[in-house]
Order: C-alpha cells, then sequence, then structure tokens
C-alpha cells in the first residue's frame, strides 16, 4: 500500500518537521493511536492484457468517465477509461507548473493498492497533463482490479474507485434473489453448529447468493468469489456479508455475478461461507461455476486458461488453433458473441514469426507455417471458420495463403498422390490428407468461380479412396507405410472425423453420391467399432484401462465432433443425431467437476485428467450437441 499522510495532521505538521524530526514524530503518533506507521510502498507488476500498462492514450479506443472527477483547489483530477481496452488512465487540468497526477490499482477492493502509476508533472507553460495507461485487470493473472485517479496540488485527492462492481448483461453485483430466474443450489450445503449454509445459483444468468439457516441473531452469511478456480480471492472475500436480524433464523446475502466481460474474466467460482454469532470459526461450500448452458459453462472454462496478452492457450501451438476453431463453433451454433474478440485476438497475435520454442518447437515462419504441415492446416480450418463466423475476408485470405503452402507438398510422385505430413516428405498419413481433403472443398465452395480448388479436392478425394488408408471395416488407420500400403497402425478419432467431414463437403459441393455414401460408411463404422465407441460413447484407445491419452491426443475427439456433426446436419440422420446428443450427455453427467472442467474420458472412467486440452475436445461436442437441438 502507497503511504498516505493523515489528512489534517499531515497539512498541519509537516512545515514545522525538519529531517531529522520527521522519523520520531511519526513514531510517536503511531505509538499514542493517532496514525498509522505507512506501509511499505510496492511496486506494480507490469500487466499485459490486450495490451502492456503504459500505452499512450492517443491509442485509445474509448475515453469515457466511470466516476465523478474531483476538484483540489480549482485544479480537476478525472479517471479515463477505454472499457475496449479495459484500460484506465488520468488527467490533471487548470493546474500549474509541478502539480501531478497518477493512477492507484487495487487487486482487493481498495484495501491495498499499487500506488502512484503513470506519475505525470504538470511542465512548464502547461496547464494540465495525463499519465499513460495501465490496465484495470489483469485476466492472464486471473486478478480483477479496481483502479481510481489520483492528483495532488497543494493537497492529495483521489476520485472513487472503479469498478467496484462486477456486471454481467442486465445483472451486476448486488442484484436481489428476488430478481433471479431460477434457483439451483449446485453443490451440497455444509452445517455449522446447527446451521445451514448453502450456495444458490440463478444459471440462467450467472448470478450467485448465499443462504444461512436453521440459525439465530447475528450469524453472518456471505460469498468468496475466485477467478482462479478456488485459488486465491482476494478481490471476491466476504462479499454481501449479512447478518441474521433479531428473531429471525435465516438471511440471504444479495447477488454476485461469475462472469466479467468488462475484465476479460470468465469461469469465476463461488462458494458460500457462513459463521455462528458466538463463535469464530466458519464454514463455506465448496467452489462451484454456474452453466447457463452446458455448452456456455464449457466455453467460460476454456476461456479461463486463454492467456489474453499472447492471444492463444499456451504451450501447444496447433492445439491452440483447434482450440479457437471450438470457440467460433460455439459462437456460429449456439449465437452467443461473448468471445469474438478472442478470434481477432488470436489472429493478430500468431500470424508474425516466432523463433522456435516461442509458440512452438519449430520456429514459426508467419502466416501460422511451419515445417509439420498439418500444424498449418489446423491453423487454414480456424481462419476458414472465421471467416465462415465473420465474414472478414482476411481470414479466407489467410486460408488461401495457408492452404498453398500445404499444397506444396501434395506429391504424385510418391505413392501416386498425396501430401507429405512433414516438410522432409518422411511420411504420408491420414490427418494431413484429410485436412487436405477438407481443405480444397472447403476453399472451392467460398471461391467465387473457382475452379483450380475444386479440381484439386476430386483429386484429392480419388486419391484418398485408392490409398488404402480406409481400412476394410470401414476405420481409418494412422497413415502409409514405405510401399505405399495402411500401415496398420492406430484407428484415432480425429482422422476418422477429417475424412467424414472432407467427404460430406465434397458431397455437398459436387452431388456425387458416392463422396456422401463414403462419409456414412466411416461413421456408421465409427459409432458400431470398439475401435472408437465403447457403450455408445466415443472412447480413444488410449482412454481404455490405464492408458492416459498424451496432449496431442486429448484433443481428437472434439474433431471428430466437428465433422461427426456436420454429417449429421447434411443427412438429417436421427442415429446420427442421436450420436451426437449421447456424447453430450455423458460429458455432462459423467466427464465434468463442481467447476465444469471437463475431462479427457467421455465416459468418466478413471484416471480421467483435464486441462484446457480436454475442454476443448469436450466443448466440441457440447457445442455440436446444442447447435443441433437449435436447428442451428
Amino acid at each position: 500500500m502507497s503511504a498516505r499522510p493523515h489528512p489534517v495532521l499531515g497539512r498541519l505538521l509537516t512545515p514545522l518537521l525538519t529531517p531529522l524530526l520527521t522519523p520520531f514524530l511519526a513514531l510517536l503518533l503511531a505509538l499514542t493511536g493517532l496514525v498509522a506507521l505507512p506501509s511499505p510502498a510496492h511496486a506494480a507488476t507490469p500487466v499485459c492484457a490486450l495490451a502492456c500498462d503504459t500505452l499512450d492514450p492517443s491509442k485509445a479506443q474509448q475515453d469515457t468517465f466511470p466516476v465523478p472527477s474531483k476538484t483540489i483547489n480549482g485544479r480537476i483530477v478525472r479517471l479515463h477509461v477505454s472499457d475496449p481496452d479495459n484500460m484506465a488512465w488520468a488527467s490533471i487540468d487548470n493546474g500549474t507548473t509541478g502539480e501531478s497526477v497518477w493512477l492507484d490499482r487495487s487487486w482487493d477492493r481498495g484495501a491495498t493498492w499499487e500506488g502512484v502509476l503513470g506519475k505525470a508533472s504538470i511542465p512548464g507553460a502547461w496547464t494540465g497533463t495525463r499519465t499513460l495507461m495501465y490496465n484495470i485487470s489483469d485476466p492472464v493473472g486471473h486478478r480483477r482490479g479496481w483502479i481510481r485517479a489520483c492528483g495532488d496540488a497543494g493537497g492529495v485527492t483521489c476520485t472513487d474507485w472503479a469498478y467496484p462492481k462486477v456486471c454481467d448483461g442486465s445483472f451486476c453485483d448486488g442484484a436481489d434473489p428476488a430478481t433471479a430466474s431460477g434457483d439451483d443450489t449446485p453443490v451440497p450445503s455444509t452445517t455449522l453448529f446447527g446451521r445451514t449454509i448453502s450456495l444458490h445459483v440463478d444459471q440462467r444468468n450467472g448470478m450467485a447468493w448465499g443462504v444461512v439457516g436453521s440459525g439465530g441473531a447475528g450469524d453472518e452469511i456471505w460469498l468468496d468469489r475466485s477467478w482462479d478456480a478456488g485459488a486465491s480471492w482476494p478481490e471476491g472475500a466476504s462479499l454481501g456479508r449479512t447478518s441474521v436480524p433479531s428473531r429471525a433464523s435465516s438471511t440471504r446475502t444479495a447477488m454476485f455475478a461469475t462472469r466479467d466481460p468488462r475484465g476479460l474474466l470468465y469461469g469465476g467460482a463461488v462458494r458460500a461461507c457462513g459463521r455462528e454469532a458466538s463463535h469464530q470459526e466458519g464454514s463455506c461450500t465448496a467452489w462451484a461455476r454456474p452453466a447457463p448452458t452446458r455448452a456456455r459453462a464449457g466455453a467460460d472454462a476454456l476461456m479461463a486458461s486463454y492467456q489474453t496478452n499472447e492471444g492463444w492457450w499456451r504451450s501447444s501451438w496447433w492445439n491452440s488453433a483447434v482450440a479457437v476453431t471450438s470457440i467460433i463453433d460455439f459462437a456460429e451454433r449456439t449465437g452467443r458473441h461473448d468471445y469474438d474478440w478472442a478470434i481477432s485476438r488470436t489472429f493478430e497475435q500468431n500470424r508474425g514469426v516466432f523463433p522456435a520454442g516461442v509458440r512452438s518447437s519449430d520456429p514459426i515462419e508467419g502466416h501460422f507455417i511451419s515445417r509439420a504441415i498439418d500444424d498449418a492446416g489446423w491453423w487454414a480450418i480456424a481462419w476458414l471458420a472465421a471467416y465462415d463466423y465473420t465474414g472478414d475476408r482476411r481470414y479466407l485470405d489467410e486460408a488461401v495463403t495457408i492452404a498453398n503452402y500445404v499444397h506444396q507438398y501434395w506429391d504424385p510422385n510418391t505413392c501416386g498422390g498425396g501430401v507429405w505430413w512433414d516438410r522432409e516428405r518422411t511420411y504420408k498419413n491420414a490427418v494431413t490428407n484429410g485436412q487436405y481433403l477438407w481443405l480444397t472443398t472447403s476453399l472451392h465452395q467460398r471461391i467465387s468461380g473457382d475452379t483450380v480448388w475444386g479440381s484439386r479436392a476430386t483429386t484429392a478425394a480419388n486419391w484418398y479412396l485408392g490409398s488404402g488408408l480406409i481400412n476394410s471395416s470401414g476405420l481409418v488407420n494412422d497413415g502409409l507405410n514405405g510401399s505405399c500400403g495402411n500401415n496398420g497402425q492406430t484407428v484415432w478419432s480425429y482422422n476418422q472425423g477429417l475424412a467424414i467431414g472432407g467427404f460430406t463437403q465434397l458431397w455437398r459441393s459436387t452431388g456425387n453420391s458416392r463422396y456422401l455414401d463414403t462419409a456414412k460408411r466411416l461413421a456408421d463404422s465409427a459409432m458400431s467399432s470398439s475401435a472408437l465407441t465403447r457403450g455408445g460413447v466415443l472412447t480413444e484407445s488410449c482412454d481404455v484401462g490405464a492408458g492416459s491419452c498424451d496432449d496431442n491426443q486429448k484433443q481428437f475427439k472434439g474433431i471428430f465432433m466437428r465433422h461427426f456433426a456436420d454429417l449429421a446436419d447434411a443427412t438429417g440422420s436421427a442415429a446420427y443425431r442421436a450420436y451426437v446428443t449421447k456424447q453430450a450427455d455423458s460429458i455432462w453427467s459423467t466427464d465434468r467437476d463442481r467447476l465444469n472442467r471437463l475431462g479427457q474420458r467421455w465416459s468418466g472412467t478413471t484416471p480421467n485428467p483435464s486441462d484446457w486440452r480436454t475442454q476443448a475436445s469436450a466443448l466440441g461436442a457440447l457445442t455440436a450437441a446444442e447447435g443441433l437441438s437449435a436447428g442451428r
């Protein structure tokens, strides 16, 4: 906390004190209880979100004034906020040389703060100045901040803090539970000296409140809110703390939000806590996240892991392409625009050049291209999805650039065709060729008057059908051996899904029933074979027994569901639609914890790790099911 002098004693005594007397008097006043010794000021750790601290205000997208300005001896101190940037700056006007202005930023609702941020003094011949811009919240660090402007012009004063309340849609912190659209108790209540403490949630609007019952006067109830899944909650401690009134046995808090779109904080967790009047100890329920819908709950939990400053999900390059595709599909199929900003953010922050070890073990050479041909292909698929959703031509152009790169590795001199998996031309496999089939077909559909991509798509499809990648059971093995035959390696769900999607799209383009029949054969085999489905639930070979999927394999099933749902849309098949629904139901009932984290194994068996990759994968199934039920 920055040191602040006593507002009266400081002005009266400071001119009379010498440097030698100041420490002695400060200690004396502290011992007599008149003032406290100042807490050591702590330097601000730079925060980077959509931009980093100290951005010039000339680059702000907006200039609003969320709190009233303050006047000091005729000088005006203002807090400026640009909500699209999630940043603020301070200004002072009508002043004289040497007077100053700065920002304070607090992560614990004003109890302590990073002080004197961007302090600026009025230069000679000027009457005002401003600070640089600072982030209000820290989504990467899972911290929600308050911010205020302060000035010194013959005395120090500060504006009110912004923003003390979280608002999500039409609801803000402090709303009356009587206005809730529902009342659900997502976790078991807890008891304390006979009192019942329970967490209540309006699932539809993502609002929560606490209730204490079977108690007496003076018992207390409150909420805690955490932006990092319950690891910490400095900004959200003791929200709405309320006491049971006399001659009553229960009370409740106000409602509090669990998403802060302004601060780019999603997937907030809450718990209810209480204290019996005559004891100091308290008791809390488990943490929980609301679930407005299955898909929204999955998307919120996925976005809680998004690196806002870098524009990706850290530590997996191609997996991030698939994760942003899941977010785009979520928006497209549900009509929700919560994360539209993340689509452009991912594009803008990652289309450049990165040395090895920054985004991938390989160098990224610009335009999402590296030596791994399939890695580039996933990004092309993502930007085609973004183009379909937004209509923004830059996404289509980027997909064309990447697809042209992939096409360079189509080689008819080995195995009669097919795309190599890597720049070293070591392997022709199902994933790269499934991507190529889907990409060529999809570009043909989106580029008016195209003949080039359409011809490539037909060539790719005919080669795929004759390549031997599809075995006699209608399943896609991993690739071809040195003799250009099926290598018999693992049947992975994403290879099956890409082939289903590619042939489905080619049927849409050509009307050739051969392609639709192939897609249906692949889908039927996936549903009936224990290599991919067990007990009606999509199951990877690494999901079985004590097996564990690696970070790549964790995301395969979501890719399958994206393309399987496309076939269900294309055919209207009741069996395919039921299969999609079955996956979503199993995930929701067996593969989800109280924080809506979704695991690797959709049947809920153990071991069942969860991370953002498993989250993105399962979100694909939830989105597919929600889209089918909505008729999208």
